[in-house]
């Protein structure tokens, strides 16, 4: 009996999933055929490199699913692929956006998001989605919230877990980034998770750092404490419509009266405080016009050229750190005397401080 084959009913392309109909020998014509999943051939880094420098969508999904990956097997192709890559990245505006839960964060991303793409600009969003401390899962429902925009054949959304990760971003934001650039979009929009003062870490990875907020949440001198206020660029109270116009109008001057008490050195941007409706579209253009100014004036000054080399250094210094982390751990003797301390000091036997003074110095040592 002839073995089964399979007829390819539709396959991605290369590296993919899909699906084919298993044909079955002696099957009746019209017989129902189970379907099954294949997986498309695998493609290597040169020729994935060269479909994301070509703007190929599938290939740059791709690429960010591979310097995602905490496997140690991926990370070295990951580096390759960056690096093959090298060159284009850079090009684009790179524009941090935060906000409390319920600042309406993703309605303001896909009214600027599709402002941007009727302009003429290539828009990339990276949303960062909260995952789950107890499975480490994370819903990634940005795609649906901004519908429109997704359909948009000028943009690309890419929504990646935070992975419990710190500063509001995931953790491989950075090359995400450099792979959306290499891939000709002009202007990327980091949403972070949006939790509050710790949400300072995307700063140090775009140019324009934009702050959403909401009327009457009675955080108005609250927000004004040393932080995410602090390092904003850009302020903005989102929901000004309707009944809210009001209120969103009185929390633009109270925060303006407010930031006076933060304001820089002399000649400094001072960063201003706007208002809009990301629902009805209203001074949704006035915050990318402004976002425009900030941009030009930092070019004037040479402080975007400095802010782009600090944050290279910064990346360099995680990396560092990152592998230093991965190098110690690697050792199985360093690893023995690590699950010793966790033991111990999970038995209350050991004080965490001098578990880590105990795994440092055998580190040390080795």
């Amino acid at each position: 009996m002839k073995p089964d084959s399979y007829q390819p009913d539709w396959v991605p392309p290369e590296g993919g999933e899909g699906f084919a109909t298993r044909i079955v020998p002696g099957t009746p014509a019209g017989a129902s055929v189970a379907r099954v999943k294949v997986a498309a051939p695998e493609i290597g880094l040169a020729e994935l490199a060269k479909r994301i420098l070509a703007g190929d969508r599938v290939a740059l999904a791709r690429g960010i699913t591979l310097v995602e990956s905490r496997s140690a097997a991926h990370r070295e192709a990951a580096e390759e692929l960056l690096a093959l890559v090298n060159d284009r990245a850079g090009a684009a505006l790179r524009i941090g956006i935060t906000g409390v839960p319920g600042a309406g964060k993703s309605t303001f991303i896909e009214a600027l998001g599709l402002q941007l793409c009727e302009d003429g600009w290539q828009v990339a969003v990276l949303s960062v989605d909260p995952s789950s401390p107890v499975t480490g899962g994370s819903i990634l429902g940005d795609k649906t919230r901004m519908e429109r925009l997704s359909r948009h054949p000028a943009a690309f959304i890419r929504p990646s877990p935070s992975g419990c990760e710190l500063g509001g971003v995931a953790r491989r934001t950075r090359e995400t980034i450099a792979l959306c650039e290499a891939a000709g979009f002009d202007t990327v929009l980091v949403e972070t998770v949006g939790v509050g003062q710790s949400e300072v870490l995307v700063r140090d990875m775009v140019d324009c750092f934009l702050v959403l907020l909401i009327a009457g949440a009675g955080d108005e001198l609250q927000g004004m404490k040393k932080g995410i206020i602090e390092l904003a660029d850009l302020l903005v109270v989102n929901k000004a419509d309707g009944d809210n116009r009001a209120r969103a109008e009185a929390a633009r001057l109270e925060f303006t009266r407010a930031l006076q008490y933060l304001a820089g050195k002399e000649g400094a941007w001072q960063p201003p405080v706007l208002a809009c409706s990301a629902q009805t579209g209203e001074g949704v253009g006035a915050v990318w016009d402004t976002v425009e100014q900030f941009i030009a004036q930092a070019r004037g000054r040479g402080d975007f050229e400095v802010r782009r080399g600090t944050q290279q250094l910064t990346w360099l210094q995680t990396q560092i750190e990152e592998g230093l982390k991965e190098l110690m751990l690697a050792d199985p003797a360093v690893r023995a005397e690590q699950a010793e301390v966790v033991r111990r000091v999970a038995a209350g036997s050991l004080s965490p401080t001098a578990g880590a003074r105990r795994l440092l110095a055998k580190i040390a040592k080795k």
